[in-house]
Order: structure tokens, then sequence, then C-alpha cells
């Protein structure tokens, strides 16, 4: 049986964006998933741009932090993507982290009852045409509970896959087993011969999550008490540089994918039995950008 492909992070990179559009076309093309983007550099504008210029891949926000625009706006956004798009469009929303609530100027309430209030909202406003589904980014079980009550899905990131049970388990039975209903994780990819040059660019990419207290919060549930007490400990006494070390090789096993093509289509097919029939693989690259870390995720799944 053929290898069900995975979905996969694109982002709108400033001087690359019409490239990346032809990227976009060459991942539908190939026959991956979806396309799901991050919410650097505008993705619900590249997600406009994917509703004109692609036919028949699924495609979302993943994740558009709830506070960055009106509740209105978002819903006319939506609404015109998903109609143009024939239905294609996921929103997928969330409310982000400390840091960025910073940049955007803004005082959030208790997550739990800010994502509630949006998607009531949202699925208020009138006269726009069809809304499109919402997926709701998670990491603890209160808010992946919530997903599965009000929402048409849930997307974690840099989740553990060992850990991915006791997650999904706080789901109705009736979600779990809804194959509409998205279960996704967005995962750190690298491939690379070189499993050590991989295992140092995963460790790269986490540097800033290592930073934040609900991700470590989150890795310590799933088992990891002893990497996030060292890094909380090298982030007191001011040894930030010291943070991407304590990611063990234990901990990248469990929470990224990386090494030769072979190992990371192995990792692919361990999340889809570990219940994430979603995958989102976020391409980073050994040996340049990330058109070179998209070109390694083609050859991996021609």
């Amino acid at each position: 049986m053929p290898q069900r492909l995975p979905a996969v992070s694109l982002v709108a990179v400033p001087g690359r964006r019409r490239r990346t559009i032809e990227i976009a076309q060459e991942i539908e093309r190939r026959g991956f998933a979806g396309i799901y983007s991050p919410s650097m550099f505008g993705n619900m504008s590249l997600c406009e741009a994917l509703a004109w210029n692609t036919t028949t891949i699924p495609f979302g926000t993943a994740i558009a932090p709830i506070y960055q625009r009106t509740i209105g706006d978002f819903a006319q956004s939506a609404a015109v993507m998903h109609e143009v798009s024939g239905g294609r469009f996921s929103l997928g929303i969330g409310v982000a982290h400390g840091p960025s609530h910073i940049r955007m100027g803004v005082t959030p309430g208790r997550p739990l009852g800010d994502i509630r209030a949006f998607v009531e909202k949202f699925r208020a406003q009138e006269g726009l045409g069809t809304l499109p589904p919402i997926i709701v980014a998670a990491l603890r079980r209160k808010m992946v509970a919530l997903a599965g009550e009000i929402a048409e899905g849930v997307v974690f990131a840099n989740a553990s896959r060992s850990h991915m049970a006791t997650s999904l388990g706080v789901l109705p039975a009736a979600k779990r087993d809804d194959p509409d209903f998205f279960i996704g994780n967005m995962i750190p990819t690298c491939v690379s011969d070189d499993g050590e040059a991989a295992r140092a660019v995963n460790r790269r990419t986490l540097i800033n999550y290592g930073f934040l207290p609900n991700y470590r919060n989150y890795w310590k549930e799933a088992g990891y008490q002893e990497e996030m007490q060292a890094i909380e400990t090298a982030i007191a006494e001011g040894r930030k540089e010291d943070v991407p070390k304590y990611f063990s090789d234990r901990f990248l096993a469990d929470n990224t994918l990386f090494g030769p093509a072979s190992k990371v289509r192995e990792g692919v097919e361990a999340w889809h039995d570990a219940g994430v029939r979603d995958l989102i693989i976020v391409p980073s690259s050994a040996a340049g950008n990330q058109v070179k870390a998209l070109e390694e995720v083609f050859a991996a799944f021609a």
C-alpha cells in the first residue's frame, strides 16, 4: 500500500513570496495531504493566495492568533477563502504565546475563555456566506477537550508522540474516530543522511519554545521533567546559549523527525499510528533554507 503523505508547513518568506506559491503548487501536484501556514509573515494572506492558486489541496492557518485581528475581519477573510477555494480552507486559531502578545500589544484573558468566546462570536457573523471549519491549537488536555467540544479539529505543535494517547484521550470517542475531525501536529523535520546534523537542526528549531513556560509544562507532563528542569536552571543562571543541548536525543526522537528519508517516512507512519491522522511536517535543512528543505522532503516522499 502506498504511504499516506503528510501535510506540509509553508511560510511566505519575504523576497520569496511568488516562489512560495510555485512551491505550494508543487506540493499539490505531488499529492501531499495539505498545506498549513504558521503565524509568521502573514499566513492569512498566504492562505488567500492559495485559495486562488491551488485547486484541490486542503490548506489553512496553523495558527492565526485570535488577538491579531477583529473577529469580523477574521470572518470576512475566512469566508472569502472558503468560498473561492471550494471549501478547502480551515481556520486554525490559537492564543499564541507571551512574546507574541507583547508584539501585538494585547493583554489576553484566560486562554480557554478567550477561545470559546472567539468561536461563538465568529460563528455569529451573518451575511458573509459559509464560514470555514475551525481548528483549535492545543497543548494541554483542557484545551484539547475544548477543541473536541466546540471545533472541527485540534492541532498541536511540537507534541510528544509517546504522550499523544493521553492527550487525545480527552476527546469524545466520536471525534477521535471521525475522519472529518482534524487531528494534527506540526512536527520539526530534517531529512539528512547525517543524523547528528539533522538532530542539531531540530535542536535549533526548538530553542525559542524552550523559553516558553507553557511548552515546558507540557513537556514535563509528557515525561521530560529532567530536560525541562535543566533548561529552567540554564535560563535562571543566564546560560541561554546552553538551552539547545538539553533537548536530549530521547526527547528529539519523540518530538521531531530527522535522519535519512527512510527513517523520516517510518516516523510519519508512527505518528499516524499514534492517532495523528493529519501530520504536518515543518521542514528544515542541514544544508540550506526552506526551499532546500522542501526539495529534500519532495525527494524523501517521491
